[in-house]
């Protein structure tokens, strides 16, 4: 048995073939639709029944935190079943409160258990979906081959401290209602045709460029991610319910680097929620940030 745990959440949109083959512990973001509530991953396996739900609701389907008492019992569990150390994962902190639950849910065991032999590292990926779930499916590659936790700390560290997101949502609807574009300008690009390319880079969004028309999108994003990249390191292809434009994405990034995508990822109910699932994006390895 590995000794140390990874454990990440359900925005890190890590497929579940990998989740089961690295034995990754994924915790499930609530999420309300109408009066309902589901937890993400467990509900709406099928990726595409959740976005037919997020386009017919009358009113867009929220999620909330993962809350302390639940990674307290994870912390608990994994305890109790002999690891030494737990490393988990968690979405940007600048984008939920889930990041403060897990901190408290670590001084909390920690003084209720002042004689466990067991480390809880809490790391704030600084990112969203595969971004992070990309790095914490090698983290878990390395757990299982018995790398020392220090060692898969410092591997996540540098990637969370170097890792972009270059994508475009082809309708403006969510990111609006998200803040991730301003209404005002949301409604200029509605009506210019202008779709803008949002990076998030080191915990922060920002919307370097703003072209005219759908075919512009796949050139401009692999233009960004070609000038950014780290030579021959790994970049990775998300996408939501646009296929035409994924497959167009893949063929021009590959054409442009070198070399294949090292995953093709759909994103997931709580990334679709804030930025909707009409899109395309490019996760890449750029420079150092700190």
């Amino acid at each position: 048995m590995a000794i140390t745990k990874i454990m990440t959440d359900s925005a890190s949109d890590i497929p579940a073939q990998y989740e089961a083959d690295y034995e990754i512990e994924i915790l499930g973001f609530p999420l309300t639709i109408g009066e309902e509530t589901y937890y993400e991953r467990v509900d709406f396996p099928v990726k595409e029944d959740f976005y037919t739900r997020l386009y017919s609701e009358p009113k867009i389907p929220t999620h909330a935190q993962i809350t302390q008492m639940e990674f307290e019992e994870k912390f608990e569990e994994f305890w109790k079943k002999g690891y030494q150390n737990l490393i988990y994962v968690c979405i940007n902190s600048k984008g939920s409160n889930t990041f403060n639950s897990a901190l408290m849910a670590k001084k909390h065991f920690e003084e209720a258990h002042p004689e466990a032999d067991f480390t809880i590292y809490i790391l704030d990926a600084k990112t969203y979906s595969y971004a992070y779930g990309y790095a914490v499916v090698e983290a878990a590659k390395k757990a299982q081959k018995g790398t020392a936790v220090k060692e898969i700390v410092a591997y996540l560290e540098d990637w969370f401290n170097s890792v972009e997101i270059y994508a475009t949502a082809y309708s403006l609807e969510f990111a609006k209602k998200s803040g991730r574009v301003s209404s005002t300008a949301a409604f200029v690009g509605e009506l210019l045709g202008l779709k803008p390319v949002i990076t998030f880079i080191d915990g922060d969004n920002a919307t370097p460029a703003k072209v005219r028309g759908d075919k512009a999108v796949v050139p401009t994003l692999v233009k960004f991610a070609k000038e950014h990249i780290v030579p021959k390191t790994p970049y990775i292809i998300l996408y939501g319910n646009n296929m035409e434009e994924r497959d167009k994405l893949i063929k021009e990034m590959e054409k442009a680097i070198g070399y294949p995508a090292a995953d093709i990822v759909q994103i997931g109910a709580t990334i679709s929620i804030n930025i909707g699932a009409n899109l395309v994006g490019i996760v890449i390895k750029g420079a150092q940030k700190h």
